[in-house]
């Protein structure tokens, strides 16, 4: 058995550029792709969009085929092969395809294994119509499910980024919706005011929403759902469920390979993204990052870090160990979700995470227009800032109609460069009627902000 070069373990988002930037470090260098699944080199994040209509299918999500990376790039990309026993110590992996099982050689290994969607282990998750929404399959599962059933009904549990997409995505099918969360929050951190715009949103679009609800088993006639149970005893009809209360690590393959993971659970890398097995680095949803706000390893599973992640991984695999930028600085956990008619998006650290990381930490909300006062089609912005008690800016959130990702940007960059509230005050921002205030939402916000600091 010969090595391979470079070994990859996943074909999405961080493996596939790390395979990428490794080709364009070493030109000659073999590098083998494996991926379990059928597809590669997809935009998960947007199935909500192909189930409502708005994209024409699965297919458009697709970037890349294997051909693509063969043709081009001397990438093998090789489909439907599991990787099921990595051994670092003989840097061997096994791979099993349809043709059985076999051993792989390695100079170097990135895993990038994601992220797999949590169900809850309720009575009837296994009832036709209940799906947990994470990869392309799912997304053709479902779609097939929509023209064999035709569903009327539909249930969301978890109102998560994705639970909110799929609430207005089942509305533009025309579904009667009940979104169920069961905590009193949105996107897991999003509270008071910027919880209740989400929440009239939703219901502006016509879903109902349920705050505190938990969900107890799902009940079907036959072998397809019929109706969602709770915990308070409320019998939801539903002809069609999807599942949103989150995601885990993949990381069965690292454990079992003896690299140690972190408190989130996720394997822990460092800045090269190195694992603790020699020769072995890890990429996107299976691993931990450095969250830059709080100091602390965490884990932030979104497309973006993954792929800069791979970017990282790939480079330093490929033998350029020794490049300076060849690290991986950290997040500061910025998202961003529309709503319907809303843009929803948080950066940094809620007051609550802020205070549990040990920060002496303040929250001021403030609402200023989107556009000047006297121009047509504006609206108002609410936004959210963090701040701890020497003036440094902890996070932000915004809710607003227009420009909240934008503006959350600007929070992101002003987070990653370490700034205090009264720096971000003083930004030269460009100013327009049509675009912004001549005091911007933001420099208002940061205003507000030291003023109460």
């Amino acid at each position: 058995m010969g090595k391979e070069g470079l070994v990859i373990v996943g074909g999405v988002a961080a493996g596939l550029a790390a395979a990428m930037e490794a080709r364009r470090h070493a030109p000659d260098l073999p590098v083998n792709v494996f991926e379990r699944t059928g597809d590669i080199s997809y935009g998960a994040c947007g199935l909500p969009y192909v189930v409502a209509g708005l994209i024409p299918s699965p297919d458009s999500l697709v970037l890349h085929t294997p051909e693509y990376f063969r043709e081009r790039h001397s990438i093998e990309v090789k489909l439907n092969c599991e990787a099921v026993e990595l051994l670092p110590s003989k840097s061997v992996l096994r791979v099993r395809d349809g043709e059985g099982e076999r051993e792989v050689g390695y100079d170097s290994l990135v895993l990038a294994t994601g992220a797999a969607a949590v169900c809850p282990p309720l009575p009837g998750r296994d009832l036709e119509g209940v799906f947990v929404l994470r990869h392309m399959r799912d997304g053709r599962r479902m779609l097939r499910y929509f023209e064999e059933a035709r569903p009327r009904t539909a249930v969301v549990v978890g109102a998560g980024y994705i639970g909110l997409e799929m609430a207005e995505a089942f509305r533009a099918r025309g579904l009667n919706t009940t979104l169920v969360e069961a905590s009193d929050r949105v996107m897991g951190a999003l509270g008071g005011r910027a919880r209740d715009a989400v929440a009239d949103e939703l219901r502006a679009g016509v879903v109902e929403v349920l705050f505190g609800e938990r969900v107890s088993a799902f009940e079907g006639r036959g072998t397809r759902v019929e109706r969602v149970l709770t915990e308070s005893g409320r019998a939801l009809a539903a002809d069609v469920v999807s599942i949103g209360v989150g995601v885990r690590p993949e990381v069965a393959l690292a454990v079992a390979a003896g690299i140690e993971v972190g408190e989130s659970g996720a394997v822990r890398t460092d800045e090269r993204q190195r694992t603790s097995a020699p020769g072995v680095y890890a990429a996107g949803d299976c691993c931990e990052v450095l969250n830059k706000v709080s100091g602390r390893r965490v884990w932030h599973p979104l497309g973006q870090p993954a792929v800069r992640q791979g970017w990282v991984a790939g480079a330093n695999a490929a033998g350029r160990d020794s490049s300076p930028e060849a690290r991986y600085a950290g997040v500061v956990g910025t998202n961003a979700v529309k709503v319907f008619g809303l843009e929803v998006a948080r950066t940094g650290l809620s007051l609550e995470e802020a205070l549990e990381a040990g920060f002496e930490a303040l929250e001021v909300e403030s609402e200023s227009h989107t556009r000047a006062g006297y121009y047509p089609g504006g609206s108002k912005i609410l936004t959210r800032v963090v701040a701890d008690a020497r003036g440094r800016l902890l996070g932000a959130q915004l809710v607003g109609r227009e420009g909240v990702a934008q503006r959350v940007n600007v929070f992101a960059a002003a987070l990653h460069a370490g700034l205090k509230v009264d720096e971000v005050e003083r930004f030269d921002l460009a100013y327009a009627p049509p675009f912004a205030p001549t005091i911007d939402p933001i420099i208002r916000a940061a205003h507000e902000a030291r003023k109460k600091g």
